[in-house]
């Protein structure tokens, strides 16, 4: 995937920062093993670990505090195989703000398989952690033919189609870290929510998406058939869909619903726009976001030459801009915060 041409604001990085303080509460409660067994932290969904290196910094030093120096500290990042390892490794050795710089004793590793199975050892993950990635369903159920998102289909047996995926994905993630944690154990999901009216958010967005693709295809860059075949495989979830598998008794595989709290997120880029009402600036930090995290997914939609990809993602990238240029409006980002707690064995 071609990169972003420049660093760009995290739109919700305000929703991160209430997070990390759940998962450091977390990291001081759960239980630590003695040595020479690692203290073991998964961060599911790594990524390139933009999204992981401060709070798993933070957990670090959190667990760090309750323990002696020479105790280790195993951190595994997890991703599907095709993920940018090289750079997550990289950005772990060379950003000054690691834990690898903070901590001789804690080691770094990663797994290359999705996190909708079980992918690490039963009852070994002390604490875990992740941002957005279950955002991100194991599959598009079918492709969204009037939008490219699906909450914002026309469609209702899209939207239904969605929903039944999103359900099952969050069954199947929670179910294999009920497996993985120890007893004690606990982990913390950021993700995307829905807000009171369905709203996924982020729809001044995705509407310059659909706007950019139409003039791209009246323009040849693209054909009619690719653009239907364009579509995020990501949701929102209501409050109630992150209780449903833990109905009626309260518990899951051993698991606890500890905590779920739903919240606005700030728009961080609108918020530059405020201070520097620089409106080039921000239709170009928007399309850069989306460059960076969703351009693969339209992009897999085209057939043919693979020299058409860098013409299409510029041309998305400027008409997506454009657009949002000419209208600057503040994103709704609406972000859900979830604990989960294994539950340790009952005494005799």
């Amino acid at each position: 995937m071609t990169k972003p041409r420049r660093a760009t604001p995290r739109p919700h990085a305000a929703g991160m920062n209430s997070a990390m303080k759940l998962l450091e509460l977390a990291a001081h409660a759960v239980p630590i093993p003695k040595p020479p067994q690692p203290i073991v932290i998964a961060d599911y969904g790594a990524g390139t670990v933009h999204n992981s290196m401060q709070p798993i910094t933070a957990a670090v030093a959190a667990v760090r505090s309750r323990t002696r120096p020479e105790h280790s500290v195993l951190v595994t990042h997890t991703d599907v195989a095709d993920n940018d390892f090289c750079t997550m490794f990289r950005t772990l050795e060379e950003d000054p703000q690691s834990y690898r710089h903070k901590d001789s004793a804690t080691f770094s590793s990663a797994i290359g398989r999705s996190f909708y199975s079980q992918i690490l050892p039963s009852n070994s993950v002390h604490l875990g952690w992740s941002a957005w990635a279950v955002a991100r369903l194991s599959k598009a159920p079918m492709p969204v033919t009037d939008h490219v998102v699906a909450a914002y289909s026309n469609d209702e047996q899209v939207r239904a189609a969605y929903a039944r995926q999103a359900a099952h994905d969050w069954h199947e993630f929670i179910a294999f870290r009920g497996r993985e944690l120890c007893p004690g154990g606990r982990l913390v999901v950021l993700t995307t929510a829905l807000d009171d009216d369905g709203d996924v958010g982020y729809r001044p967005l995705f509407r310059a998406v659909v706007g950019a693709l139409t003039e791209l295809i009246a323009g040849g860059v693209v054909s009619a058939d690719e653009a239907t075949r364009m579509s995020l495989p990501i949701v929102g979830r209501h409050a109630a869909d992150f209780a449903a598998p833990f109905a009626p008794s309260g518990r899951f595989e051993r698991l606890e619903l500890q905590h779920v709290e739903l919240v606005a997120a700030e728009d961080r880029i609108f918020n530059a726009y405020r201070h520097d009402r620089d409106a080039s600036a921000f239709g170009t930090r928007w399309a850069d976001f989306l460059w960076f995290t969703a351009f693969a997914d339209l992009g897999a939609a085209l057939v043919g030459d693979p020299d058409r990809l860098p013409v299409f993602y510029d041309r998305l990238h400027a008409g997506i801009a454009a657009r949002l240029s000419a209208e600057p409006e503040e994103m709704r980002i609406p972000i859900a915060a979830v604990v989960l707690e294994k539950r340790r064995p009952s005494r005799p």
